[in-house]
């Protein structure tokens, strides 16, 4: 049975700061599968895995559910910046 071929993604992502005044921050970005040019804008960053997700099946992988449960991804800023301790 011959090999599936490797499967390549660049993620680009970064924080942009809400108009309110909670100091929450929204994660943006895209992802872009590589062989395909294929390129998806993200809100969240359970986006990413949704993306990869459909790839992964094609190859034959099988996925656990509970591996690409959603998670809650949070960025609040702080006085130096982003506060890593509130990625959930």
């Amino acid at each position: 049975m011959a090999e599936p071929a490797p499967q390549s993604f660049i993620v680009k992502i970064w924080i942009e700061e809400t108009a309110d005044e909670s100091g929450e921050a929204a994660w943006r970005g895209h992802i872009t599968h590589v062989p395909s040019g294929d390129r998806r804008y993200l809100h969240d960053l359970h986006g990413i895995t949704a993306f990869i997700a459909p790839y992964l099946a094609e190859m034959g992988v099988r996925v656990p559910g509970r591996l690409w449960r959603k998670r809650r991804w949070t960025g609040k800023r702080s006085d130096s910046g982003l506060d890593k301790n509130n990625l959930s």
